[in-house]
């Protein structure tokens, strides 16, 4: 029997999710329904052009409005949500008018930031996520929203960060008039439904059981329940932000008979800095991390504008990016430079794995049958010197060629501890043993480190592939070595 009670609020108005298969996206579901706007251009969560609001726990308000990529996210992962497309940013006109145009609409029409349309909704979706971003405030000489006064090329004088369109990729304008439309925006108006929306919580994830044509997308209440449900369906395909499985149901028609949400639960969304260790809930988005840590790990920092677009990021979690197993991706060099380890849930009890011993082969690691990954522990004090090196054709947006992470202690010139994690060389993501201990206990010098440059080539078995050779990532890793040095020189000197 069909599940009827699934609903999800679009544009202010609650429809049910029925008759849509389990495995619908949020972008199928909408177009199905007339909201043409949002657009399919790549299915993988690379291009924009689906992007939508969703109304999320917020992290300076009760609500944030975060923009998702609507072709990667089923819509019954969004039972009892509220969603706004481009449709509806628009407010109704006077009677026999047309609506009138959203600030981020009107910027880009007035500008020239849009010229064949295709793109342009999922750009000011995502331009309106940035516009409603509680903690984005101009700087004191922002003048007119032109260049004059901005801090960098990357930050508009009305403090708009161009990251939050990173996943928009369409450019058929040139960027220049969309940067321009994104930096003259200003400041929501107090009459804005939808700043005013903000003030209040974010709906509760709904305890969900949808059915249709014999497969089934399940959202349990706890983690308790969700064990318990995971022993029963040990072939269930478990989701958090869905940007893995998404691609897999777009590009490779994957079909599941039964998917588990887990990306709501209460145990898996904790933040916690104690004083022993920061603890990092499985479900929590990446987005969340980075503004909840503000931070507070600098070597986390540095990974999370590198690590896909804004509006994957807003999605995607720890807990997924590791559970995947992918040997290129680029939270686990990071998390093994961070010594993390992975706190692993089943319906027996818990376990703690350190992630060096986490993974044991290609997409392969010694999470059971029926284990989650609940928390991911970084141990404190961090290491002080650290460095993310991303080698990709892309500056953003892009898959690793090569990813190298550093955490060094480097006390009076003397190497006292040395982690590095690496992607992309190896059927898992490893630690480069060798090299470690090649500088550890060595002073930090050009010849120390040359010599262990040299070593840390010959680290892992990378292949070739379209990405990149096996010589050049071997090259790249040395290189990489020698890239810290000198960035670093000066200050663990000083």
């Amino acid at each position: 029997m069909a599940n009827t009670t699934a609903r999800i609020t679009v544009n202010g108005e609650e429809t049910p999710i029925s008759p849509a298969a389990p495995h619908t996206t949020t972008l199928d579901f909408l177009r199905d329904r007339g909201l043409t706007g949002t657009k399919e251009g790549c299915a993988e969560g690379e291009c924009g052009a689906c992007s939508v609001l969703v109304a999320r726990p917020g992290v300076n308000k009760p609500t944030d409005w975060v923009a998702v990529n609507a072709c990667l996210v089923p819509v019954a992962a969004l039972d009892g949500q509220e969603i706004v497309t481009a449709e509806g940013l628009a407010t109704a006109g006077e009677p026999g008018m047309p609506p009138a145009l959203h600030p981020v609409q009107q910027e880009m029409a007035v500008r020239g930031g849009s010229q064949c349309g295709y793109c342009t909704p999922g750009f000011v979706c995502s331009m309106a996520a940035e516009y409603y971003r509680p903690d984005r405030c101009a700087h004191a000489d922002a003048g007119d929203g032109t260049d004059a006064g901005h801090g960098d090329a990357e930050h508009g004088p009305n403090g708009f960060d161009l990251h939050a369109l990173s996943g928009n990729l369409c450019r058929c304008t040139g960027y220049r008039p969309i940067r321009d439309a994104a930096f003259a925006v200003g400041e929501p108006a107090d009459e804005d439904p939808l700043a005013q929306r903000r003030e209040r919580p974010a709906p509760e994830p709904a305890v969900t059981e949808y059915a249709q044509d014999g497969s089934s997308f399940l959202r349990p209440g706890t983690l308790a329940e969700t064990l318990e449900l995971l022993r029963a369906r040990p072939d269930a395909v478990v989701v958090a932000g869905s940007t893995d499985w998404g691609v897999e149901v777009n590009i490779r028609a994957r079909r599941a008979d039964c998917v588990i949400a887990i990306d709501r639960l209460p145990e898996l969304r904790e933040l916690r800095v104690e004083s022993g260790h920061i603890e990092i809930g499985a479900a929590v988005t990446l987005t969340e991390i980075e503004r909840r840590l503000d931070g507070e790990v600098p070597l986390l920092a540095e990974l999370f504008p590198q690590f896909a677009s804004r509006l994957i990021r807003n999605s995607a979690t720890l807990g997924g990016n590791l559970g995947t197993g992918s040997p290129i991706g680029d939270s686990p060099p990071v998390l093994l430079a961070l010594e993390a380890s992975v706190v692993l849930a089943g319906a027996d009890g818990e376990r703690e794995v350190p992630l060096a011993e986490y993974f044991t082969g290609y997409r392969q690691s010694v999470r059971r049958p029926g284990e989650l990954i609940r928390a991911v522990r970084i141990p404190l004090p961090l290491s002080p010197v650290t460095a993310f090196h991303k080698i990709a054709k892309r500056r953003f947006d892009d898959i690793s060629s090569v990813a190298v992470a550093f955490a060094l202690d480097v006390e009076d010139g003397v190497v006292r501890k040395a982690r590095i994690g690496l992607g992309g060389v190896a059927a898992t993501p490893i630690r480069a043993l060798a090299t470690e201990a090649a500088l550890e206990g060595e002073a930090w010098t050009a010849e120390t480190v040359e010599a262990a440059a040299r070593v840390l080539r010959g680290e892992g078995t990378p292949m070739d592939d379209h990405r990149a050779s096996s010589l050049y990532r071997s090259a790249m890793l040395g290189q990489s070595l020698l890239k810290l040095y000198a960035q670093t020189t000066e200050a663990v000197s000083s």
